[in-house]
């Protein structure tokens, strides 16, 4: 079964989706069943710069002075899913890079060890993922060699994304028909993957589930 999901790194639902439906395909796997997962870019702020600046701080420029409580909710379920999100330490960046890099370590079969790092670099650690030696280094990390290629390829996917009609993520596409958006409980995860993997028809769009759009995130 393939699944694509879109997804960017500074998305605190894409990572607890993305830890949710790892639960969930390695259930499916414990029963015989193969999943093959391919992570998608997807930018929430893409006119952001390499150069970062303290996320709060970021937020606070957009939605106002109580970033703090709107941050709560998302870090107590990010806490449930064995989480750390540190967002008084995360930092607002560009996050194109990230995505190359994830492609060049999909291409060397470790695409989901590093989109993992990544999030980690981002939630926990406090790191700019748009620095490019903080990437070199958690790609040394990973044991993924950047040949810096891997631009064009990300260019493409985000513009199917806009063709997909994708505005928020996480969003997970199966077998490139059947698709959930948000970060649904891993049990619906299950489901899903049963349904498709049974072909018994068109799964119906789940719906939609926590998740970030351009707006950023509804915390």
């Amino acid at each position: 079964m393939k699944v694509e999901i879109f997804s960017d790194v500074v998305c605190p639902w894409c990572y607890i989706g993305h830890v949710r439906f790892a639960k969930a395909a390695d259930r499916f796997r414990a029963k015989g069943g193969k999943v093959e997962v391919t992570f998608r870019p997807f930018q929430l702020s893409p006119e952001a710069t390499s150069e970062g600046q303290p996320l709060l701080e970021a937020l606070a420029q957009k939605f106002g002075p109580n970033v703090a409580q709107m941050t709560s909710r998302v870090r107590e379920v990010g806490a449930q899913e064995g989480l750390e999100m540190n967002f008084d330490q995360a930092v607002h960046t560009g996050t194109f890079e990230a995505h190359r890099l994830i492609e060049v370590a999909t291409d060397q079969g470790k695409g989901h060890e590093m989109a993992d790092a990544l999030f980690r670099a981002h939630f926990t650690d406090g790191l700019n993922v748009g620095d490019p030696d903080v990437l070199a280094k958690l790609a040394a990390e990973v044991g993924v060699s950047d040949s810096g290629e891997g631009a064009a390829q990300v260019d493409e996917q985000l513009a199917r994304a806009r063709n997909l009609g994708i505005t928020g993520v996480p969003y997970f596409l199966f077998e490139d028909k059947y698709a959930v958006s948000g970060a649904q409980p891993d049990e619906v995860f299950d489901q899903v993957i049963d349904e498709v993997a049974e072909r018994t028809g068109q799964v119906p769009l789940a719906p939609a589930g926590d998740g970030c759009d351009d707006g950023y995130c509804a915390v």
